[in-house]
């Protein structure tokens, strides 16, 4: 078995999940130092960093009232983190899920607990694009997130109807309208409250947003989430 381990470690080394040079962690010291992690004052509903402790909320949710409870992320979405999520996401780096989880469940394990989470459920893709990518990168991160916290992953509960644009070329009003009636819930397991919404970057939320009030319209209390990383507040 260590033969063997050996020669799998030298035919897919491991890889620095933030640059891809091979290293015997997931993370190389380099990129330990420059990768950022949320800290406080952060926005009490969605968790992105905000300058001022006393504002409470970022613009985004200060404007706009959401159907989910709260959320958090593990990085600023710069630098090598996304450069991390964009290899993830589109270049088949599924083995940097783990990590992700792992480090999800470091930082916000007990915070799961207190949510008292039912249901962990990953934002699905469109059938079209999951057929072209071949993978829902979401999931991924979901299944081992459920593995860590022991708590039910359900890949297939939420539907996304709707082949919509991706929301990064489009202005505000564009992303409410583009996501909007987007996602389908199928029966939920019986005695599911509270629900764990999990994706790969939290922008200005429309996404979560549209997907919390679908599983909300299906019976559940509240629906929260966690994603890899979220964009600067102000």
């Amino acid at each position: 078995m260590n033969l063997w381990k050996k020669f799998l470690d030298v035919l897919y080394p491991n890889t620095c999940c933030f640059c891809g040079k091979t290293v015997r962690e997931s993370v190389c010291s380099a990129c330990a130092k420059t990768i950022s992690y949320i800290e406080e004052p952060v926005c009490k509903r969605c968790g992105k960093p905000i300058r001022y402790q006393e504002a409470e909320f970022c613009d985004d949710c200060a404007k706009q009232t959401f159907c989910y409870e709260q959320g958090r992320s593990v990085w600023i979405h710069k630098g090598p983190v996304r450069w991390s999520v964009y290899q993830f996401k589109y270049h088949n780096r599924r083995c940097y899920g783990e990590f992700y989880a792992k480090e999800m469940c470091r930082l916000y394990g007990n915070q799961i607990k207190r949510w008292g989470i039912d249901l962990i459920v990953p934002v699905p893709l469109h059938h079209a694009r999951a057929r072209k990518r071949g993978y829902n990168q979401a999931a991924i991160v979901a299944e081992y997130l459920g593995k860590k916290v022991q708590i039910p992953v359900a890949t297939r509960l939420v539907v996304r109807c709707k082949n919509t644009k991706p929301q990064k070329a489009l202005n505000h009003k564009q992303r409410i309208a583009n996501v909007k009636d987007a996602f389908y819930v199928r029966k939920l397991p019986e005695g599911t409250k509270n629900v764990l919404i999990v994706d790969d970057i939290y922008t200005t939320g429309n996404t979560i947003n549209e997907m919390a009030k679908a599983i909300q319209n299906s019976g559940v209390n509240k629906v929260f989430f966690l994603t890899i990383s979220i964009g600067q507040g102000s």
